[in-house]
């Protein structure tokens, strides 16, 4: 039951399935995994779809159903299916839609495992993928083939958190009557509404700040319904589901989701803004810094800058390495999205499969940091980053 015309917060909180006899205050958690009929009439109605019912936990459950009308809500999205990790969703996303010999144009700043969707698995089913710089969307049509189905992004982007003009892109798409699909795991639903800007589809790992606290994996796509239909058919069959547990949890946080993005912001932006005065950093990009490339984009898409800030320590692989030995509060992590601040290598970790001219297409150095800024005061955030890049 989602509630129309209510400010977010109010979605995020008031958005549940319908009351047990019990008439709970807080939704329960539904631990099955099927479902029971009243007689052999309402089950082959239901397995005939001429009845709207729970089957099986693979096809829906009441806690799946609540997370994702929650995420639909938030998004402006007609309907969506929730899976068991991020990149699920965005395979079962473009296998569903996809048919041999279609092929993909795509933001080259992408996550390492869709990257390798893209360049390893998807050209055994004879699909193929082009891409272009964050920075050259006017190449997008050139692009585009005949057989081109989908126009797809991350923004911001990871791990170097550039910005796409998403009513650009939605523009081209509509234009040539493409597909156009969004990774908008780093600004959440709070931050930014691709649909509003013409997405089709938006992808979200929940695993990441839609969760919060680093507890549970999940992923979730929402958007138009008769893409979401065959989303659901091909998903239904092939069993990539979020577990019922797991969206009790991921439903849960959604409440607190404003409440903690916004102090996210709030840190994150105090640290880029330290990070650019501090000697041994030789660049840093945070969508709501002024020196960011893309900043009147992002200030035109997004409510605020998110929680990821990347920068570059001076000194190169050595120093990177002494960084990171140096920490002493923050994280080492590949996660993102937590209450505690994480600091990443992305050239050692999440993006090590890639290859070196594929790192620096996509703006990823040796010396490169991600920091996944957390809820802890920023003066101690500061302060321990601080004492790391003096090391240096």
């Amino acid at each position: 039951m989602s509630l129309d015309h209510k400010n977010f917060e109010t979605q995020a909180v008031r958005t549940q399935t319908d009351k047990t006899q019990f008439l709970e205050h807080s939704t329960p958690m539904y631990l099955t995994s099927g479902f029971v009929f009243e007689d052999s009439e309402e089950m082959r109605a239901a397995f005939a779809e001429e009845k709207e019912r729970n089957l099986y936990s693979r096809f829906s459950n009441p806690n799946t159903t609540e997370f994702v009308d929650k995420i639909c809500a938030l998004e402006g999205a007609e309907d969506g299916y929730a899976f068991a990790t991020g990149m699920a969703a965005v395979f079962s996303t473009f296998a569903a839609l996809l048919d041999a010999g279609d092929h993909i144009v795509s933001a080259r700043s992408i996550f390492g495992s869709t990257h390798t969707l893209f360049t390893k698995y998807f050209p055994k089913w004879n699909i193929e993928t082009s891409y272009f710089k964050v920075d050259e969307i006017e190449k997008i049509e050139s692009l585009i083939q005949p057989n081109t189905k989908i126009i797809y992004a991350e923004s911001p982007t990871n791990p170097g958190v550039d910005v796409l003009d998403l009513e650009r892109l939605g523009k081209i798409a509509k234009k040539h009557n493409l597909l156009l699909i969004i990774d908008n795991c780093f600004a959440t639903p709070y931050l930014q509404n691709p649909i509003k800007f013409g997405a089709d589809l938006v992808i979200h790992s929940a695993t990441k700040l839609i969760d919060g606290q680093g507890r549970v994996l999940g992923g979730v796509t929402v958007g138009k319904k008769e893409l979401i239909r065959e989303i659901y058919l091909f998903s239904r069959n092939t069993g990539p589901a979020l577990s019922p547990f797991n969206a009790w949890v991921l439903s849960k946080s959604l409440e607190t989701l404003a409440v903690r993005v916004d102090r996210h912001c709030e840190n994150a932006l105090r640290l880029a803004e330290f990070l650019e005065a501090h000697p041994k950093v030789n660049w840093v990009k945070y969508p709501f810094l002024k020196s960011h490339p893309q900043y009147e984009v992002a200030k035109k898409q997004m409510k605020l800058g998110g929680n990821i800030v990347a920068f570059e320590v001076k000194g190169g692989v050595e120093a990177g390495k002494m960084f990171f030995d140096s920490i002493k509060m923050c994280s080492l992590s590949a996660n993102l999205g937590d209450t505690r601040t994480i600091v990443t290598h992305p050239a050692s970790t999440t993006h090590s499969k890639l290859e070196a001219e594929d790192k620096l297409a996509v703006g990823i150095t040796d010396g490169m940091v991600r920091c996944s800024v957390g809820l802890e005061h920023v003066d101690d955030v500061i302060d321990d980053i601080n004492q790391a890049l003096e090391k240096l």
